[in-house]
């Protein structure tokens, strides 16, 4: 759903809401749905904030590879995942939203190329497996910015839901299946 209309609803339920309590105090004060009333508003922020916060990632230790390198490349990538999911949220606009999609898209092929050269450099057995499963993940986000240029906002929420789910997937998947055997052979 296009993020400014979602913010014009919850505009007009706040409204709604500080509408009906006041006419509950003034009409009503000891009815229980007046302080119900008034109960829901107090709580609509934090209920929203808690909401909200479920679309941002955080670093879990459970994420760590085990190789400091990687891992804070890792952080980035999810700071970069939270940047963009901040640009949409509050309507940054469409060059900024872009601009924080692209340093992300940019970053991640760093990235890729930095975890390839270091597989490759060891002599990881599943390095072929592992750049093509790169080389697919890049080609699903450049469909997302294909999308971009028909529908900003749905493109935008999509690109960031994938992100987040790919990265986190990929880090508790194959990322950590190279991770012991990079460690072994020296890598930090």
């Amino acid at each position: 759903m296009n993020n400014k209309i979602r913010m014009f609803g919850v505009a007009v339920l706040i409204l709604a809401l500080v509408t009906a309590a006041i006419l509950g105090v003034l009409s009503a004060p000891a009815n229980p749905l007046t302080w119900l009333l008034v109960a829901a508003l107090v709580a609509l922020p934090f209920l929203h904030r808690k909401l909200k916060a479920r679309q941002y990632v955080e670093w879990k230790p459970q994420y760590s590879v085990g190789i400091d390198s990687i891992d804070r490349q890792h952080k980035k990538l999810i700071a970069l995942i939270n940047s963009l999911q901040t640009a949409v949220d509050y309507s940054a606009g469409a060059e900024y939203e872009r601009e924080a999609l692209n340093e992300l898209v940019d970053y991640t092929k760093t990235h890729f190329g930095y975890e390839e050269d270091l597989m490759e450099k060891f002599g990881y057995p599943d390095f072929t497996l592992h750049r093509a499963e790169h080389e697919l993940m890049i080609s699903r986000v450049e469909q997302v910015l294909a999308e971009y240029q028909v529908n900003p906002d749905t493109a935008m929420q999509n690109a960031i839901d994938f992100l987040r789910d790919w990265l986190i997937n990929h880090i508790n998947g194959t990322d950590k299946q190279y991770s012991s055997f990079l460690i072994d052979r020296g890598a930090t």
